[in-house]
């Protein structure tokens, strides 16, 4: 039987995954309907492979482009879904150190810590 402290943490993970993949979706709707409303008449270039960089390359000039476009907005909602996982996981760290689980802090600090190297590096 849980302890009244897991179920806790368990609504609150729930909640948190559910506003989390919400509200990306919302962005990415939001993003891809305004790619529809301004992408007429744009006719792809495939003769030429233009590589992206990562996505941990691309945060600090959507945090401060001077105007929000289409691509960029959906770009936004992609990251809110990736980070969506990674809170759930620090959500983690951070309520088994409050419940003084030792073991658990360990094991999900390395979950996080593998995440995060994997979000910023690969």
């Amino acid at each position: 039987m849980a302890s009244e402290a897991d179920l806790k943490m368990d609504i609150n993970i729930s909640r948190m995954l559910r506003a989390g993949v919400s509200l990306a979706a919302v962005v990415v709707f939001i993003g891809g309907f305004l790619y529809v409303l301004q992408a007429r008449g744009v006719a792809p270039d495939y003769r030429h492979f233009h590589g992206i960089s990562s996505p941990a390359d691309r945060i600090p000039p959507l945090l401060v482009a001077h105007h929000l476009d289409s691509r960029n907005i959906i770009r936004v909602g992609i990251l809110l879904l990736i980070a969506t996982p990674i809170m759930r996981v620090a959500y983690c760290v951070y309520s088994f150190a409050l419940q003084k689980d030792k073991i658990y802090v360990v094991v999900s600090s390395i979950v996080l810590s593998v995440l995060l190297y994997s979000f910023f590096h690969a």
